[in-house]
């Protein structure tokens, strides 16, 4: 951003350890050993380029993937060697990682992170190393302060503070980089929402791009796990991955209780109030509903799905966490979709072994099988549903279907009523979705009321390859 700062962040995996080979070999003194001593000194310098290209060549391979390197053999594959053709030539770029920035220290941002989506970001599900050396052009990123300033961290001789919320460049220019300046150690305590949607500087909102979509990168078990699930989908034809937020905290904090009895509308309240920290205890469920603020039910989620023509050969995948009434509350879309799937269901309990006491990393499993996914629908428009939807905009406007709740409750209500037919009701979804299928649409601007603006992440036009202009909404 150009303010000369370093930035800190933690990291609580273990550094890699690194080894150097070496070459032992015995040589004899006689003259008649001389001829061999020059087949092994051949011998020994082919080795060793051959053994410098082969690195080389590995670590290329974690950022160009299967592009660069795709028909090499490789020793951890279960193809045999002799029945894989080299190619003929390889465009190896000379650079993997960008050049280390040079500029004055200001001094060092020590960062927290909080709330929804960025308690994932801080739940060791993240490549800290890849996230600190993707982005080393730009500024320079450390994993703990300098023994002298550590020890004044620690010693509660920080100043802290929670930036203003949807600020602009111009505020931390004028306002942070002073207090950087003058502390040389300066702690934001909260980082959720804190810079503007709009009106950012070209390269600012295309650093924000590089930064949620490139260097956040989960670790390789994650990564790992999920190109396995996503491969186990496809085997069986195409997918489509519903985000139904129906969690049993959710409906409690939401206030949310449509459909569930009474034993569960009490349940979902106690659990309300059990929480000093959640100001908002008295909820009307109905008017909630009506305004579109609460989650779709499966219930209507599955009536949503039918509207929309939705084939039911399509494999469902459930993103979610426990969905709360179990078996009772899914039937109705098990009935409409009997391809439905999770990922307790496609992998066994021993790949889930590591995942299942953290549900952050299980949140990231549903991620990444959400990108790559022909069809994403969420049925909330929580923090994750939005950065998938920015995500997949971001990779080439994959099809997400975006619901307008407030609509269709309203038509669900009257079909179930009787006041309208199928037919009429079913025209009506798809009219009302038709431009909400994830194209490419201008961000919402509001300037006064910055939190009912369409989020940069989950829309980064800044960012995007268009062939044609915008589309207002």
């Amino acid at each position: 951003m150009g303010m000369g700062m370093k930035i800190v962040v933690s990291d609580k995996g273990k550094e890699k350890g690194k080894s150097k080979g070496s070459i032992v070999s015995n040589v004899g003194s006689s003259s008649s050993s001389r001829a061999k001593m020059k087949l092994w000194m051949v011998r020994a310098t082919t080795s060793v380029l051959l053994w410098t290209c082969f690195v080389q060549l590995t670590t290329l391979g974690d950022v160009w993937g299967p592009r660069v390197l795709k028909g090499w053999p490789s020793c951890f594959s279960q193809e045999s060697p002799m029945d894989l053709k080299l190619p003929s030539a390889v465009s190896v770029p000379a650079r993997v990682l960008p050049p280390k920035r040079v500029y004055k220290n200001n001094g060092y941002l020590v960062v927290s992170c909080n709330g929804g989506l960025n308690q994932m970001r801080s739940a060791d599900i993240f490549d800290v190393d890849h996230f600190i050396t993707s982005l080393r052009d730009e500024v320079r990123i450390l994993k703990e302060l300098p023994p002298r300033l550590k020890k004044r961290v620690e010693l509660g001789r920080v100043y802290t503070m929670a930036p203003v919320s949807w600020s602009d460049i111009s505020y931390y220019r004028n306002q942070i980089l002073p207090l950087i300046q003058k502390y040389k150690v300066l702690h934001l305590n909260r980082t959720d929402a804190r810079l503007a949607n709009n009106g950012q500087p070209s390269e600012i909102q295309k650093l924000r791009c590089r930064v949620n979509f490139s260097a956040l990168r989960f670790t390789t078990q994650i990564e790992e796990l999920g190109r396995r699930v996503v491969k186990l989908l496809r085997q069986k034809g195409p997918f489509l991955v519903l985000h139904l937020r129906y969690e049993m905290d959710m409906l409690a904090f939401s206030g949310c209780t449509q459909g569930c009895n009474s034993e569960e509308v009490e349940e979902l309240t106690r659990m309300r109030y059990a929480y000093p920290w959640w100001k908002e205890k008295i909820i009307n469920s109905d008017l909630k509903r009506k305004d579109g603020l609460c989650p779709l039910t499966p219930e209507e989620t599955a009536l949503a799905l039918r509207a929309l023509d939705i084939d039911p050969n399509f494999q469902i995948y459930i993103a979610a966490g426990e969905i709360y009434g179990g078996e009772r509350r899914m039937a109705s879309v098990a009935e409409a979709y009997p391809k439905l799937v999770r990922k307790e269901t496609l992998l066994n309990p021993e790949d889930l072994r590591f995942f299942q006491n953290h549900s952050s990393q299980m949140a990231a499993l549903d991620y990444l099988v959400s990108l790559e996914s022909d069809i994403f629908i969420p049925t909330y428009d929580g923090n994750m549903a939005k950065v998938v939807e920015g995500h997949r905009r971001y990779l080439g406007y994959k099809k997400t279907i975006l619901l307008d709740r407030r609509l269709l409750v309203d038509l669900i209500d009257r079909y179930t009523a009787g006041s309208m037919g199928w037919d009429e009701f079913s025209t009506a979804v798809k009219l009302a979705h038709a431009h909400r299928l994830g194209q490419a649409t201008r961000r919402v601007v509001i300037p006064d009321r910055p939190k009912e603006e369409d989020y940069f992440y989950s829309n980064p036009q800044e960012c995007l390859q268009l062939d044609e202009p915008l589309n207002g909404i």
